[in-house]
C-alpha cells in the first residue's frame, strides 16, 4: 500500500519538469508540422477563407437534404468551381494573352510612348510649359525618355510575373486540387474540427471565444469588403477603358481592382494620369467622361458597397489595412490580401482584450 502511495504521489519538481518537457515536444512537434505543409500555405489559407465564406451556404443545401453531409458539400464545391473559379482561371489567360499582344505592339513600335509623351507636351499650354521650366523639368527630352524606359520596363516585369505564373502550372493545379480537397472537408466537417480547435487553444474561454469570433468576422469582412469591391471596381473600369477605345482594358480593369485594395491609393493611381493625357492631347470629352466616371462611378462603389459588405463590426482604421496589406503581400504573396489585414485585426483584438483585463484587474484593486 505504501509502495503504491509512493508510486502515485510525484515530487512536484519532477511533475513540473514532465509538464515543461511535454510543452516542449509539443512545441517541436507543431513547428516541424507547420514547416512540413509550409509549401502549401496558401492553399490552406484559402480553402479555410473559403470554407467560412461558403458555410451558410453549405448549412443550406444540407437543410434540404438533411442526413447528406457528403452530398451537400459536395455540391456547395460544384457552385464554387463553376462560380468563382472557372470564371478566375479564364479571366487570367485572357489577362497573359492581353499582356502578351500589349508587350508586342511595344515591341513593334505600334505602342511608342516616347512619341506619346511628346505630343502630350507639344499640347501643353505655355503657362505648364513655363511651370515645367521652373520646376527644372525643361529638359524633356531626357525626362521623356526616362519616363517612357521606366514605363516599358515596369511592364516587362509584370508580364514577366504573370508569365511565371502561367509557367508555373503544374504547381498552381496542385495547389488549387489542395485547396478544392481540403475545402470538401471544412465544408463537410467544419463544425467538428472548429470545436476540437477550440478546444485545443489554451486561453481563458471567454476570450478565446472573442478572437474566434474576431477571425471570422474579419474573413468574411476582407473577402466581402475587399475582393467584391475590387471586381466591381475592376469590371467597371475596364468597361469604361473599352468604351474610350483604350488599349488592354482588361489589364487596366485588372490594375484598378488590385490597387482597390489599398487605402489612400485605390483606383484613381491608374485612370487619373490615363485622364490628364486625354485631356492634354486634347481629348476631352473623354478626358472629362473618364473623370466624371472615375469619380462618380467607380470611386462612389467603395463608399456605396463597403459598409453594406462590411459593416461596422471589423472596421479597422484605413492606414492600419493599408500598411497591413502591403506588409502581407511582402511576406505572403497574393495570400497577403488577406493574412495582412487578418493579422492587424487579431492584432487589435488581442490588446483590446488585453486592455479591458487590465481595466478590470485596476477597478478591483483597493485604493491606497
Amino acid at each position: 500500500m505504501r509502495q503504491c502511495i509512493r508510486m502515485t504521489t510525484k515530487d512536484p519538481r519532477r511533475l513540473r519538469f514532465e509538464e515543461g518537457s511535454f510543452l516542449a515536444l509539443v512545441l517541436l512537434v507543431s513547428l516541424a508540422f507547420i514547416l512540413l505543409i509550409e509549401p502549401y500555405f496558401g492553399a490552406i489559407l484559402w480553402s479555410l477563407v473559403v470554407a467560412i465564406l461558403f458555410a451558410p451556404t453549405f448549412r443550406y443545401v444540407l437543410s434540404h437534404m438533411p442526413g447528406r453531409p457528403n452530398t451537400a458539400a459536395a455540391l456547395t464545391l460544384i457552385t464554387i468551381v463553376a462560380v468563382f473559379i472557372l470564371p478566375a482561371l479564364a479571366l487570367g489567360m485572357a489577362l497573359i494573352e492581353q499582356g502578351g499582344s500589349l508587350y508586342e505592339k511595344i515591341e513593334t513600335g505600334q505602342i511608342d510612348f516616347a512619341a506619346l509623351f511628346k505630343q502630350a507636351h507639344a499640347s501643353l499650354p505655355e503657362w505648364a510649359h513655363r511651370l515645367l521650366a521652373r520646376m527644372g523639368l525643361a529638359n524633356f527630352a531626357a525626362a521623356n525618355e526616362m519616363l517612357a524606359d521606366s514605363i516599358i520596363q515596369r511592364f516587362q516585369a509584370l508580364l514577366t510575373r504573370m508569365l511565371a505564373i502561367g509557367q508555373g502550372a503544374f504547381k498552381f493545379i496542385v495547389s488549387l486540387g489542395v485547396m478544392l480537397y481540403l475545402t470538401f472537408f471544412l465544408l463537410r466537417d467544419g463544425e467538428k474540427i472548429a470545436g476540437q480547435v477550440i478546444d485545443a487553444i489554451p486561453l481563458d474561454p471567454v476570450r478565446r471565444d472573442q478572437l474566434i469570433r474576431n477571425f471570422v468576422i474579419v474573413v468574411r469582412a476582407t473577402i466581402k469588403g475587399s475582393v467584391v469591391v475590387g471586381i466591381v471596381q475592376g469590371l467597371l473600369g475596364g468597361i469604361i477603358f473599352w468604351i474610350l477605345g483604350i488599349p488592354g482594358p482588361l489589364l487596366w480593369g485588372v490594375l484598378m481592382g488590385i490597387f482597390s485594395f489599398f487605402p489612400a491609393i485605390g483606383t484613381g493611381i491608374v485612370w487619373v494620369p490615363v485622364a490628364i493625357y486625354l485631356l492634354v492631347v486634347g481629348q476631352t470629352w473623354q478626358g472629362l467622361f473618364l473623370v466624371f466616371c472615375g469619380l462618380f462611378v467607380i470611386g462612389l462603389i467603395d463608399n456605396l458597397l463597403r459598409p453594406i459588405l462590411v459593416g461596422k463590426d471589423a472596421r479597422i482604421p484605413d492606414y492600419v489595412v493599408l500598411i497591413s496589406t502591403l506588409g502581407g503581400l511582402n511576406l505572403f504573396g497574393i495570400s497577403g490580401f488577406i493574412v495582412g489585414p487578418l493579422l492587424a485585426a487579431l492584432f487589435l483584438a488581442t490588446w483590446n482584450i488585453l486592455t479591458e483585463a487590465r481595466k478590470q484587474w485596476t477597478s478591483r484593486q483597493p485604493p491606497v
